[in-house]
């Protein structure tokens, strides 16, 4: 027998103890840096968190704000925390479409052959997307300061409103990551969440008070998410936040979550299990 061999039967006859079980926290955590690294890697990706919104800030700001509040530096004060929403709304399509992508490409069907948390894969992925958020909705903000947006409500209270929007788009991304489990093709994700978020985004009280609109307009954006989520940030930014427009913000990413986190999860174990 040879040494190697001798070594071999030892480490077989060890009796070591066998690996740890999975570890949902840290399994979590390790897959959301896995989708921050997924960013930095497809630059391209980028482009419509970065050029979107800031040509949407401009554009509308210049063009319309004489129009609509009378000056550009009324109408930003009122546009730009609806243009944030919006950006971290357009930005919570890439939940489902990089998903998707993993999916096509058998990255996920690999996941499954390790000893983890069953989840992690898209808790990761979901989590992952708060960097994006974040620096979707700074960016933005920093626009919007040289434009000359007057930040009310001072620190605490932006802070604040970068906690409420990233819980916003955490329940919002559920929808995209359950689309993204029953169709077959990226482009398909994109498709359909645009369907999804262009009445809703223009159809609310981001661009201009609802008290212009006809009434059967009227009637769907006072019942309209993103309208609740707008008022609570034009709150928070400007220093006024009504308790009771923060609740209603958040009543919509807990309904969504509570319906599309174990929907998605039950796709996720029909399609790869």
């Amino acid at each position: 027998m040879t040494p190697r061999d001798t070594r071999l039967d030892r480490a077989l006859g060890s009796g070591a103890a066998p690996a740890p079980g999975p570890r949902p926290l840290a399994e979590t955590l390790a897959f959301a840096w896995r989708a921050v690294l997924k960013i930095r890697h497809n630059p391209e990706q980028a482009f419509d968190v970065v050029v979107t919104p800031v040509m949407f800030t401009v554009m509308f700001t210049y063009l319309f704000g004489g129009a609509l509040a009378g000056s550009p530096e009324a109408y930003l004060q009122f546009l730009l925390p609806g243009i944030v929403v919006q950006t971290v709304m357009f930005t919570s399509i890439y939940t489902g479409f990089t998903l998707n992508q993993d999916i096509q490409k058998g990255v996920f069907d690999r996941f499954r052959a390790l000893p983890i948390w069953r989840p992690a894969p898209i808790a990761g992925a979901i989590l992952g997307d708060v960097l994006r958020y974040t620096a979707s909705a700074v960016l933005v903000l920093a626009v919007g300061f040289m434009m000359g947006y007057r930040l009310e409500g001072g620190v605490p209270h932006l802070l604040a409103a970068l906690v409420l929007l990233n819980l916003f788009a955490l329940g919002v991304g559920w929808i995209f990551t359950a689309v993204a489990l029953m169709v077959r093709t990226p482009g398909t994700v994109m498709t359909l969440s645009w369907l999804v978020l262009m009445p809703v985004t223009f159809g609310s009280n981001i661009y201009v008070e609802p008290d212009t609109m006809p009434g059967w307009l009227q009637g769907f954006v006072a019942i309209n998410p993103v309208s609740h989520i707008t008022t609570a940030l034009r709150g928070l930014l400007g220093g006024v936040p009504v308790p009771g427009d923060l609740a209603l913000a958040m009543l919509t990413p807990l309904a969504v979550t509570a319906i599309f986190a174990p929907l998605s999860m039950w796709l996720y174990g029909r399609e790869r299990g």
